[in-house]
């Protein structure tokens, strides 16, 4: 991977654009590791369930993920690893490649001879280690979501607010009489975003609203 830096950086971090795979062998064990770009834990069961359908003959599904801007979001998994061996080496694989918004389930097939607890360790960190090397990276913004609430009469001035907010991205709009959009606004322009709306209604006479989410 080129040009991994710390998971946040101002209001943009690094993702991963698509799946990938990795590979690691150690005495006869094979361990097999997958890599997701995910946005919410909602995603995460469903790709390791049809991980757990595929590899059935495997001992062992473990995985760990990051998710958030800030990263804050984590949770790892030894499924039935001795504890600390599996889950916590892969969240350091993606913590080490300044990642987040990644899911990595890595899936070992027992060759026969125990590992012990070091050797367990390296080879779910190498086998994650792997796969996100062959990832492609992405930058990804930072957003804040909003909902605004706003008359069609003062559809012209919402406009002229969102076109003058850098990297703002509609996510729903509903026009009628009484309008509403969500738009997700850029963490380092959501405290002008609010400003702007709020001069507009001191000024012009509007009645705006707008709600954080």
């Amino acid at each position: 991977m080129k040009d991994i830096g710390p998971v946040v950086k101002e209001d943009s971090y690094i993702g991963i654009a698509a799946s990938s795979e990795g590979l690691y062998k150690d005495r006869g064990s094979r361990f097999l590791a997958y890599a997701y770009p995910v946005s919410s834990e909602r995603e995460v069961k469903p790709l390791v369930d049809a991980l757990k359908a595929e590899h059935h003959g495997a001992r062992h599904h473990c995985y760990a993920y990051r998710i958030g801007a800030d990263g804050a979001l984590s949770r790892s998994s030894d499924d039935g690893e001795p504890s600390g061996t599996a889950g916590r080496p892969i969240l350091g694989a993606i913590d080490s490649a300044g990642l987040s918004d990644v899911l990595v389930v890595v899936v070992r097939y027992f060759g026969g001879i125990l590992l012990g607890v070091p050797g367990l360790i390296q080879a779910y960190r190498e086998a994650a280690a792997d796969a996100l090397a062959k990832a492609v990276t992405v930058g990804k913004l930072a957003t804040r979501p909003f909902e605004l609430e706003f008359s069609y009469e003062e559809m012209n001035q919402v406009q002229k607010v969102l076109k003058s907010t850098r990297d703002i991205g509609t996510v729903s709009q509903v026009f009628d009489m009484q309008c509403r959009m969500q738009v997700n606004v850029r963490l380092s322009e959501a405290e002008n975003f609010i400003d702007r709306i709020n001069r507009l209604n001191d000024e012009r006479g509007t009645r705006i609203q707008c709600r954080p989410l």
